[in-house]
Formats: C-alpha cells, sequence, structure tokens
C-alpha cells in the first residue's frame, strides 16, 4: 500500500473517530458514565505515552510523572481563576492572593475567546513543567535505572509536599482545593487536546530526534559512537515528556474541576507506568488503547462489584479491586510484552490481512 494511501486512511480514521464522539455526545444522556470515562482516557492516554517516550523510546526509567502533572495542574487552576473568585478561593489566607491577573478576565470566559485562553493555559502548564523538568535534569539525568528512578519518585513527593506548605498559601492554597476555574465541559476538546499532543509525539518519534532516542535506548554506546550527543538528546526526552504530562495534568485538573496537592500521589504515577506496561513499552497505540481499559475497568465496568444490594456474598466494598488486580496479573502473565508489545495498531492490522491473503496455489491461513 502506498504511503498516501496509509495516510489518507489514517486521516480518515481520525475524522470518524471524532464525528463518532461529537455523535456519541448528542445520543447518549449526559449522566451516562461513559463520558466521564471517556475524558479521564483522553488525560491518561496524554501523560502515558509522554511517559513512554521517555521509559520506551529513550530507555530512561522515569517516576515523577505525577509530580510534573501537578505543576501543569497547578498552573493551569492559578492563572484561570477569575480575579472576582480568587478571594473567595484563598478564603483559609484571608483572601491573599499574589496572582493579580487571570486568563479568564483577558479572553472571556464563554465562545472561542475561553477555548483560547484554556489552551494557552495548559501550554503555560506544560511549560513550568519542562522547566522544571530542566533544571532538575540537569544533576539527575547522570544516573542510570533505578536511581533516576527513584531521583524522579523523590521529586514528585517533594514537589507535593512543598505545593501543600502553608507559607505558599497565597499562591497554591496550601492543602486546601483551587476550583472555581473554567474546564471543558464536552469530551470533544479533551480529545483535541490530548490528540494533538500525541500526534506531535509521534511525528518526534518518526523523526530525527526519535532515531536517536530509538539508539540510546537500544545501546549508548553505539549510539555514542554514531555521534549521538547522549546529553543532549537525554534532556530533550525528558524536558518533553515533562511537557506533555504538564498539559496532562492541566487536563487532569479539568477533568477534575479542582486542583489539590493531595490528588498528585505516588500511586499516580505507579498507574501510568501500569497502563504503559499493559499496552506495551515502546507502542504508542498501546498505551491509548491501556489505558481506555484501565479506566472503563477501574471506573465503569467492575463497579458492579462492590454493589452489596445484589446479594451476592462477595459482592462487596472493595472487592472490584480485587478482581482488577487479577485481571491485570493474567494480562501480564499472558502477555509479557503487553497487549500490543512494540508493534503500532496499523503493523497488527497488516499482519493480520496477510494471515488471511491466500496464498498462491493454497488456501487462506
Amino acid at each position: 500500500m502506498h504511503q498516501k494511501t496509509r495516510t489518507y486512511r489514517t486521516l480518515a480514521a481520525i475524522a470518524a473517530f471524532y464525528i463518532l464522539l461529537f455523535v456519541l455526545e448528542q445520543v447518549v444522556p449526559s449522566y451516562s458514565m461513559l463520558f466521564p470515562v471517556l475524558k479521564k482516557t483522553a488525560v491518561y492516554a496524554l501523560v502515558a505515552v509522554s511517559m513512554n517516550l521517555l521509559n520506551g523510546f529513550t530507555g530512561l526509567f522515569s517516576l515523577g510523572q505525577a509530580g510534573f502533572m501537578l505543576l501543569g495542574a497547578y498552573t493551569y487552576a492559578i492563572i484561570m481563576i477569575p480575579e472576582g473568585s480568587r478571594e473567595s478561593v484563598y478564603r483559609m489566607f484571608g483572601g491573599e492572593h499574589w496572582i493579580t491577573f487571570s486568563l479568564s478576565d483577558v479572553f472571556g470566559s464563554e465562545g472561542a475567546g475561553a477555548a483560547v485562553g484554556m489552551i494557552i493555559a495548559l501550554l503555560l502548564g506544560g511549560l513550568v513543567a519542562a522547566l522544571f523538568a530542566y533544571l532538575i535534569g540537569l544533576p539527575v539525568l547522570r544516573l542510570k535505572s533505578d536511581y533516576l528512578a527513584i531521583a524522579t519518585l523523590g521529586f514528585a513527593e517533594i514537589i507535593r509536599a512543598f505545593f501543600q506548605w502553608d507559607k505558599l498559601g497565597p499562591l497554591t492554597n496550601g492543602a486546601n482545593v483551587l476550583n472555581g476555574f473554567p474546564y471543558f465541559s464536552s469530551v470533544l476538546p479533551f480529545y483535541l487536546v490530548a490528540g494533538g499532543c500525541i500526534a506531535v509525539i509521534v511525528l518526534l518519534i518518526n523523526s530525527t530526534y526519535g532515531r536517536a532516542f530509538k539508539a540510546i535506548r537500544d545501546d549508548e554506546v553505539a549510539a555514542e559512537a554514531m555521534g549521538v550527543n547522549l546529553a543532549r538528546h537525554k534532556m530533550a526526552s525528558f524536558v518533553i515528556s515533562s511537557f506533555f504530562a504538564g498539559v496532562g495534568g492541566g487536563l487532569l485538573a479539568m477533568y477534575q474541576c479542582m486542583a489539590q496537592a493531595n490528588n498528585f500521589k505516588t500511586n499516580m504515577t505507579y498507574e501510568i507506568l501500569l497502563i504503559v506496561v499493559i499496552g506495551g513499552i515502546g507502542s504508542i497505540s498501546g498505551s491509548v488503547l491501556a489505558s481506555f481499559l484501565f479506566t472503563a475497568c477501574n471506573e465503569w465496568w467492575l463497579r458492579f462489584l462492590d454493589d452489596e444490594s445484589l446479594g451476592i456474598p462477595l459482592f462487596r466494598g472493595g472487592f472490584r479491586k480485587v478482581v482488577f488486580a487479577l485481571i491485570i496479573m493474567v494480562i501480564v502473565l499472558f502477555f509479557r510484552k503487553g497487549i500490543m508489545g512494540d508493534k503500532e495498531l496499523p503493523d497488527v492490522l497488516r499482519g493480520l490481512r496477510g494471515k488471511r491473503r491466500p496464498r498462491k496455489g493454497g488456501t487462506a491461513q
């Protein structure tokens, strides 16, 4: 199949997906669990792909994703809370607040202007996360393997504790919730933002930089011998991954309608890492697919297992988590490389078509 044909089919599939989302919003009742699951899937897919860029394609084992998401979420919330609402939001600190402007007031709270303001705020959240990643990367990227994971995990915990410090209350509201900012109420904008970011990551992976990342992952010594600047490319991968994690954090603040440091615990990083492993380390399609399966099972499909009113002995609060853990164990045991391995969805589909194609003088396999 020619490259142009594949490109057209990919674009047509993407367009069909967005049309499907639009139709679902018109047909399915707004109270359905489908929409919260789809929104959270978009957020987790973006963050999982950003982690896969670092862990799967560059070979750097980082566990700081929750910290960068926190930075993106707080940046978005702080600069988007309308000036008129700040006094009530920061009431635990006497209404005192250090930020005296709001992008909501600049771009408006409705229509296209509001959307522009929200997207700018999301990008600024990503930039703040990228800046912190650069500063942190200067010392920690000298470490390797488990040591790098421990260092980035420690950073995430330090950031979470720092943002709850009362001295920063007029900025972060301490351990209290930041809310009252505008957010996307529809599913479609979540997927437009997340899809656009994932598309940029895919283009990056298929570029010269992406090939350099993969060379570092496969063999650092050989990559350096071929002229790859290890320090520069590792830093670029770390910063880019953190930027998109920051954008994902802003989207998560929109999904939750609030930003609070206590939500960005180590468990969130482990969830993202689990999604990457289930989908396949080194597979973008796998991360997206696993994000939906993880969110749908955890938030929707297995909810009935917690319902004691059904009269089934084992069905009670928390039983859903037990069954979910068993499902994960089965996937890990039978899919050692994840659902997709290191392949992408188009590769899998081509392989299936190849198996069905009849051989000359024979029958289809």
